[in-house]
C-alpha cells in the first residue's frame, strides 16, 4: 500500500511553496515554481542563469518529485533543460549536489534547495563531477567550456547572448549528414567541437 503523504509534509509544502511563489526578494533571484497536481507532489521549477555565468539570460526548467517521506527524505530534482555543467548530467539533467543526496536536513525547504542549485550554477564543483567530460573541459580548457556552455544556453535555454557561428555552423554540417540537432550539440561539445572526431564518433 502506498504511504499518502502526511498532513504535516502537505501543510509545510503549502508554505513552502507559498514561500517561493509570494517572495519578491527571491522572484528577483530569478528562481520560481509552478505547481503541477494537487498533492504537491510535482512542481516545475525554473531558475535564471545567474548574470557573470555561461548561463546568464537563460531559464533553465526543473522537474522537482516530492516524496512521501519529505521533508526527510529530499525532493527529487532534475534540469529538464539540457545545460553542459560539471556538476549535471548533459544527457539527463541529474544533478550532483550533497544535499539533495547524504547531507539532507528537514530544516532545508524548497527555497533553499532551489537557491543552492543557483549557487552551483555560478560556482562548479569540478572535482565532484556528475558529468566526468564536462568537469574535463572545464578544468583542462576553461575557455572552450564557458563558450560551450554559452552555446547550450542559446541553444535550449533561450539564452539572448549571441550565437556562436562557428559552432552552429559545424552543428548544421552534422545535421545536413542527418544528425538530429541535440545530437550534433552534444556529440561536438564532447569533443571540443572537433568536426572529424565527432563525425568519426557519430558514424563508426
Amino acid at each position: 500500500m502506498k504511504l499518502e503523504m502526511s498532513n504535516i509534509a502537505f501543510t509545510r509544502l503549502q508554505r513552502e511553496c507559498k514561500e517561493v511563489v509570494t517572495n519578491t526578494e527571491i522572484a528577483q533571484t530569478g528562481i520560481m515554481i509552478e505547481i503541477l497536481n494537487e498533492s504537491l507532489t510535482d512542481i516545475k521549477g525554473q531558475i535564471r542563469g545567474p548574470p557573470d555565468t555561461p548561463y546568464a539570460g537563460g531559464l533553465f526548467d526543473l522537474e522537482i518529485k516530492i516524496p512521501d517521506s519529505y521533508p526527510f527524505s529530499p525532493p527529487k530534482i532534475k534540469f529538464v533543460t539540457k545545460i553542459w555543467h560539471p556538476n549535471v548530467s548533459s544527457q539527463t539533467g541529474v544533478i550532483c549536489l550533497d544535499i539533495l543526496k547524504d547531507q539532507w536536513a528537514a530544516s532545508l525547504t524548497l527555497r533553499t534547495v532551489l537557491l543552492s542549485i543557483q549557487a552551483l550554477m555560478c560556482s562548479p564543483e569540478p572535482k565532484d563531477p556528475q558529468d566526468a567530460v564536462v568537469a574535463k573541459q572545464y578544468m583542462e580548457n576553461p575557455a572552450l567550456f564557458k563558450s560551450t556552455a554559452e552555446f547550450w544556453t542559446v541553444r535550449f535555454a533561450r539564452g539572448k547572448s549571441g550565437e556562436n557561428e562557428d559552432y552552429k555552423s559545424r552543428v548544421e554540417k552534422l545535421r545536413d549528414m542527418g544528425v538530429r540537432e541535440e545530437e550534433a550539440i552534444s556529440v561536438l561539445s564532447c569533443n571540443n567541437w572537433d568536426l572529424n572526431k565527432a563525425t568519426v564518433y557519430i558514424f563508426s
